[in-house]
């Protein structure tokens, strides 16, 4: 079939207007992307993508991602006219309270939305995740008679996106790892929001993309042949190349009066409305689709629909033909996770001692042997955080399904592609970096715990324990800090048996992130509590160590290597003391409420934690009248038991603490 592109005009200025009557409507939003992107749209809905309006999560669809998603109208306006279950009024309600249409893409909030994208420059990473996750799957699952994954990456990003610093991360990896499925478009237009671009960039963006090693097509945006023309010509090319389309397009076209200025990019232009909605033959009637347009994409429904009944031919023979292949696959898709995994972790010997992060590496095994689409990654740190899948192979152009990702020293990036991987669904994504490095990671990790999916970040080197290398790699404040974001569990345990169990609650949370923390320093296996109660414990977030022989006079929270103090001291301070371990806040305060008296009791108030942190975020379990024995400044270098004395993280300080409570209540 060829390209209408009389019809597909039509459509484009349609949904232009859908656009400016939305964002005239709410009074809020952006026109910029939306107006000046339509004809990219209406060929990229109205003729090229392959997907499937009545099932958005089919899993051989191309994807679209739209990284500059502050340009939401154009996707909402889009699915719309393809006949996603996204309504008219759907539209009328943009920006509103519990409307399908967001002010950015929120994944599983709208039908047809991808990623949950709009701080600028996350799409791309997410992109190429996708791009990963695709090439992975093919490998895994294809086989020469059926090929069941062959999908291409669509991404739209503008001047902000390629600007922030993890679209260059993410980039270069794509380049580096021969992602020629990935198509990334770029809206050219010469503005951001404040200025002109040329007021902020001067680098030669083609030459730029070049030497990551991508395909370079250049055309005018609104020319739909020309778009047309380069994006099949990204698709057939097989040469181990990402593509990277140059789009020069006019931001805020049909809105002449602030059209190609920076006023374009937000709601300036929503005032000019009424009147340019005329000029681009649109009649009075607002949020106007024309019956031509209307008949167009339900033909174009139904030539979707026949592509995809094509490919679920290919769908069932594949699976009549390869039922371990499938039964791996339809796992994967649902997230199942091993009942027994927990169980396939041998205990570790009562006379180790190692640093978590080395009974990680060893949990980490039977796990992935018992998840085969659990992937590993790691910032150029694998001989560090020690979370290599033994006998995983490692991902690369020519050995797509190795489940080792080498992310080199890009942990925005790789946190940004993890998300990707993850939202593709198929693959479950971990990568590793030290705890201090998470603040390049953090917006990545903030956004996987808003759409919820369930990455596992180990970072490692989590305190001053660390030493030799000085306060700028001795995180104090950074647990604390991740522990404040929504929906991400911070699991810390205390010694190996409890990271075994760390690795397994991770594995087995399937509705949200976790970050496990883990030292770099050796730490005791304690034995003095039972293998069961701590293991078990993790999995509650918090829970009884130790428990009082007499009445219950005081208790001690800790967690990570701290927890050993705790215990310690516990033995100096006689029978009436008790030693909660916290590994994880965010599943203990989810816990019943009867299950959180029953280890905290309201009834004693004599409490002391103890953490290598800053203290603040511990006072929500001791209470204003408890002590907390944490950091107040940053750390220094020094071996690290010489760092952890002279900041008086020991079981002495718990001790004196203690008896400062006691002689303070008499």
């Amino acid at each position: 079939m060829s390209l209408n592109s009389e019809i597909l005009s039509r459509a484009a200025d349609e949904a232009r207007g859908l656009a400016m009557d939305a964002v005239q409507t709410s009074q809020s939003g952006h026109l910029g992307l939306p107006l000046g992107c339509a004809e990219m749209g209406a060929v990229l809905y109205g003729y090229l993508l392959q997907h499937n309006p009545e099932q958005p999560r089919w899993i051989g669809r191309d994807y679209f991602i739209l990284s500059a998603g502050h340009g939401s109208m154009f996707l909402y306006a889009w699915l719309h006219l393809s006949g996603y279950d996204v309504s008219i009024e759907d539209i009328k309600r943009f920006r509103q309270l519990h409307s399908k249409t967001p002010g950015h893409p929120e994944f599983f909030e709208t039908p047809g939305v991808e990623c949950t994208t709009g701080p600028l420059g996350q799409g791309v990473g997410n992109a190429v995740g996708v791009a990963v996750a695709a090439k992975m799957a093919a490998a895994h699952f294809n086989t020469p008679e059926h090929r069941i994954f062959n999908q291409h990456i669509f991404c739209l990003a503008g001047d902000g996106c390629l600007q922030e610093g993890v679209s260059s991360e993410a980039s270069a990896f794509a380049g580096h790892f021969g992602l020629d499925n990935l198509i990334l478009i770029y809206d050219d237009n010469a503005i951001t929001l404040d200025a002109m671009a040329k007021q902020t960039q001067s680098e030669n963006t083609r030459k730029r993309y070049e030497s990551y090693g991508f395909d370079v097509q250049e055309i005018q945006g609104d020319d739909m042949q020309a778009f047309l023309d380069a994006c099949e010509i990204a698709k057939e090319r097989d040469n181990g190349k990402p593509q990277f389309i140059m789009a020069h397009t006019l931001a805020g076209k049909g809105i002449p009066e602030v059209a190609g200025t920076a006023k374009a990019h937000g709601e300036a232009g929503a005032k000019f409305v009424d009147a340019d909605r005329r000029k681009l033959g649109l009649p009075e009637e607002h949020y106007f689709v024309s019956r031509e347009t209307r008949e167009y994409f339900a033909e174009h429904k139904k030539r979707l629909l026949d592509n995809f009944a094509d490919w679920e031919k290919t769908w069932n023979a594949w699976r009549k033909s390869n039922p371990d292949k499938a039964r791996a696959l339809d796992d994967a898709i649902d997230k199942k996770v091993p009942a027994d995994l927990l169980e396939k972790i041998p205990p570790f010997p009562q006379d180790a001692k190692l640093a978590t992060r080395k009974a990680g590496g060893e949990a980490l095994q039977p796990i992935a042997q018992a998840m085969p689409n659990l992937i590993g990654g790691s910032a150029d740190l694998y001989g560090s955080t020690l979370n290599y899948i033994k006998d995983g192979g490692d991902f690369t152009r020519d050995t797509p399904g190795g489940r080792n990702i080498r992310f080199g020293i890009r942990e925005h990036g790789m946190c940004a592609i993890m998300n990707g991987i993850a939202y593709h669904g198929v693959f479950r994504a971990s990568g590793a970096t030290f705890l201090v490095f998470s603040d390049y990671c953090r917006p990545s990790i903030r956004l996987a715990a808003l759409a919820r999916v369930p990455n596992i970040y180990i970072f490692t080197h989590d305190s001053i324990g660390v030493g030799e290398d000085g306060p700028t790699h001795q995180p104090i404040e950074t647990v604390s800090a991740l522990r404040l974001i929504r929906h991400l569990d911070v699991i810390r345990p205390g010694d190996p048996e409890e990271t075994a169990a760390a690795f397994v609650a991770a594995a087995q949370r399937i509705d949200g992130p976790t970050l496990l923390a883990l030292t770099r320093q050796t730490v005791p296996l304690l034995n003095e509590i039972d293998l069961k109660t701590r293991r078990e414990g993790v999995f509650r977030g918090g829970y009884i160590a130790k428990r009082e022989s007499t009445p219950l006079e005081l208790i001690i929270l800790s967690c990570g290597s701290e927890l050993q103090h705790a215990v310690a001291a516990a033995k100096e301070l006689g029978a009436g003391t008790r030693v909660v371990s916290m590994p994880c806040m965010e599943r203990f305060n989810r816990e019943s409420e009867e299950y959180r008296e029953e280890v905290l009791p309201r009834s004693c108030r004599k409490r002391v934690a103890i953490e290598a942190g800053v203290p603040e975020i511990w006072y929500q379990y001791v209470g204003l009248d408890g002590k907390v024995i944490g950091l107040h400044r940053f750390g220094l270098s020094a071996p690290g038991a010489e760092v952890m004395k002279e900041f008086g993280i020991d079981a002495q300080h718990v001790v004196e603490a203690a008896k400062s409570l006691r002689t303070a209540r008499g």
